[in-house]
C-alpha cells in the first residue's frame, strides 16, 4: 500500500504576520503591535506592555521573544522590565493587594498594614500566595495623600485603610 503525505502550509495570521510556532494566538496579537510600531527599538515599552496584558506577565522567553522580533539586547529588554515597577517578571494572583507606601500613608501606618496582610495572608510583599489567590504589592506613591493609607484592591482604590479593614477584606479572598 502506498502512503501520499501531503504538506501543509502553514497558516499566517491575517496582514502576513509570522505565526509562532507554538500556535498560541497572543503571539499574533504582539506582532501586530510590533508591526504597527515597524519594529523600531524605540517602542520597547508598547510592546512590553501589549505582551503584559496579552500574557499577565512577562516570563523570561517572552522577554527573548521581544528581544529578538525588536533587534534589541537582551539586557536592554529586561532592564527596562524591571526597572518599571508596572512590568511583573512573576504571575499575579487571582486577586491584588496594592499598599501604597508614600510619604503620606507611610506617616499613617501603611507599614502596619502591609505587615498585618503579611502575617494573615503568610506571604511577603512582592509575591503571590502559594495558592495563586493573593498577590501583595507595595506603591511608592498613588497620589491619593488624601486618603492616606491607601490600598488598591483588585484595582478600586479605597482609603483610610486600617489593618484590621484591609485583612477583613483580603481574608474573604483566600476562603
Amino acid at each position: 500500500m502506498e502512503s501520499t503525505v501531503v504538506a501543509r502550509e502553514k497558516p499566517r495570521a491575517a496582514g502576513g504576520a509570522k505565526q509562532h510556532p507554538s500556535g498560541d494566538n497572543r503571539f499574533k496579537m504582539l506582532e501586530a503591535t510590533m508591526k504597527r510600531h515597524q519594529y523600531q527599538a524605540d517602542a520597547l515599552i508598547e510592546v512590553l506592555h501589549t505582551a503584559q496584558e496579552l500574557f499577565g506577565y512577562l516570563e523570561e522567553d517572552l522577554l527573548i521573544y521581544v528581544a529578538h522580533s525588536l533587534k534589541v539586547p537582551p539586557s536592554r529588554v529586561f532592564g527596562v522590565a524591571t526597572f518599571y515597577h508596572f512590568f511583573s517578571l512573576k504571575p499575579k494572583g487571582l486577586h491584588t493587594c496594592v499598599v501604597c507606601m508614600g510619604t503620606a500613608c507611610y506617616v499613617k501606618g501603611a507599614a502596619n498594614v502591609v505587615t498585618a496582610i503579611e502575617t494573615m495572608a503568610g506571604v511577603r510583599s512582592g509575591e503571590t500566595t502559594g495558592d495563586g489567590k493573593l498577590s501583595l504589592l507595595t506603591a511608592r506613591c498613588l497620589g491619593a495623600c488624601g486618603i492616606a493609607p491607601a490600598v488598591v484592591l483588585d484595582g478600586a482604590v479605597t482609603g483610610r485603610q486600617t489593618p484590621d479593614t484591609v485583612t477583613q477584606l483580603v481574608k474573604g479572598w483566600l476562603e
